[in-house]
């Protein structure tokens, strides 16, 4: 079987959409799942599929001045805002450190404001200004566009076989991830994994 590896080839998170660079690294994925995909791991169609709609959604997300990383906490927060930056940080799934340098940048542009609640000044909760919230229906569609074309052609029925599938592989991970846990296994920093000592 070929077995198509991106390592060293891939985009980077600097590659501009639509970039020379971006652009080759997609044609490879298609050619790989097009010649010799259907033997391969799932965990790699599911990856490329959410990079492809990922990357969609970045280039219709920049002609509004936004980034991915923005829409990501723009999105959790429409749906209800007021969060502390700790909640916001576990629903997105980052760092607080990386959470936190994000706000930064969101309360400069004008999305966001950072604010104590009365009696607990020293807990910073964040809360969409008007412009952020306005930005939900400019932005959402562009989102509801980019599932319409990744869906386009296929009928409903595969479409609701393939969402309880993916349910159903989120929720086993999900339980396995807690019986690791439970053990007391941990995944440490990349920089812990890199000073391990050969066994």
């Amino acid at each position: 079987m070929q077995t198509f590896k991106k390592e060293g080839n891939g985009p980077t998170p600097g590659d501009p959409v639509g970039s020379p660079r971006a652009n080759a690294t997609t044609s490879a994925i298609v050619r790989h799942w097009q010649q010799a995909g259907a033997d391969d791991r799932l965990a790699h169609l599911i990856r490329d599929a959410a990079r492809g709609m990922t990357r969609c959604l970045q280039w219709r997300l920049a002609e509004h001045g936004v980034s991915f990383g923005h829409w990501m906490f723009l999105r959790i927060l429409w749906e209800g805002d007021g969060l502390s930056q700790r909640a916001l940080s576990e629903q997105a799934g980052l760092m607080e450190s990386t959470t936190h340098s994000a706000l930064v940048r969101m309360e400069q542009a004008g999305y966001i404001e950072r604010r104590g609640l009365p009696g607990n000044r020293r807990r910073i909760h964040v809360f969409l200004t008007n412009s952020g919230r306005a930005l939900e229906k400019k932005l959402v569609p562009l989102a509801e566009e980019v599932n319409a074309e990744a869906l386009g052609g296929t009928s409903a029925q595969d479409i609701a076989t393939t969402r309880r599938t993916l349910l159903s592989i989120v929720i086993r991970l999900a339980e396995d991830e807690q019986r690791a846990l439970a053990a007391g296994r941990s995944i440490p920093a990349n920089r812990a994994l890199g000073n391990q000592p050969e066994s």
